[in-house]
């Protein structure tokens, strides 16, 4: 097929690019374009009405590239637009086009990690008051007791490279101590943040070696393979050529800079700005 439809992520900083990474390794054939709103991030803090006319925008952007599969690999996305997207605008944009979260694959799978049936959840302000995670794994684990905790300063200190400073250590501890004195069961700790397994070595010793700290980017991964192959009349639409796109609505310098860290290889971006 040589009309370029990619599969398009999107997120509204860096963290994003984890999943990228986990996807792009378990379906290495696709084309893939990842946009960053890096200049407008970060989300976590917004309100549902600005989350989701960014959000809008950035899909958009995405469809008017080529892409006819959106994933959003953000969770304040996913928690705050997501269903709005799908609901209201979809069916005007294109209603042949997909639009997809993190949230709902990983809710998925709480389900078999948990012994306790305990769960924490560890995310950014807004993804824990949009209480997603509670909502969804009532359809799925009705039986699981979630407890949460909002994490306002993880996302700056892992963009600015101050999470191994004392003071960065000092904040995840914290943060993680207090998840798990709301429920000393909890088993499995979800990162419902896709910037947190930057620093998921440092929770798992925290938390200790009884807890599993499981991040999204594998578990979407898996799942998109799964979508893909239930879903044959999207995966014809999907060309598959091994390239790589990245925009970003920062400067390309300081993304292109970021980025490597997060991949481990060198990236060339493209600015796009709204």
């Amino acid at each position: 097929m040589n009309k370029k439809s990619p599969i398009g992520i999107f997120d509204s900083g860096y963290g994003g690019l984890t999943v990228f990474d986990e996807v792009q390794k378990a379906l290495p054939e696709y084309d893939y374009l990842y946009f960053g709103d890096n200049a407008r991030a970060p989300y976590g803090n917004r309100s549902f009405d600005v989350v989701y006319e960014y959000t809008l925008e950035a899909v958009q952007f995405l469809f008017d590239q080529g892409c006819p599969l959106v994933v959003l690999a953000c969770n304040t996305a996913s928690a705050k637009a997501l269903r709005t997207i799908q609901q209201n605008n979809l069916p005007k944009l294109d209603p042949e086009k997909r639009v997809l979260g993190v949230i709902r694959p990983s809710t998925e799978e709480i389900g078999f990690l948990s012994k306790t049936r305990h769960v924490g959840i560890l995310g950014t302000t807004g993804t824990i008051q949009s209480e997603s995670y509670v909502i969804e794994l009532k359809k799925f684990a009705p039986d699981v007791l979630v407890s949460q905790h909002a994490c306002p300063m993880w996302v700056p200190l892992i963009e600015n490279e101050k999470y191994q400073h004392p003071a960065g250590i000092q904040f995840i501890e914290e943060d993680v101590n207090e998840l798990l004195k709301k429920d000393p069961l909890i088993d499995t700790i979800i990162l419902a943040c896709t910037h947190y397994p930057v620093v998921a070595e440092k929770i798992q010793q925290i938390a200790g070696k009884d807890i599993k700290v499981v991040s999204q980017g594998p578990i979407v991964a898996d799942k998109l393979k799964q979508y893909l192959k239930a879903h044959p009349e999207m995966e014809e639409k999907l060309s598959k050529n091994a390239l790589r796109e990245f925009y970003s609505s920062e400067s390309t310098i300081v993304f292109n800079e970021k980025a490597e860290r997060f991949l481990g290889y060198p990236v060339t971006s493209i600015h796009h700005s709204f």
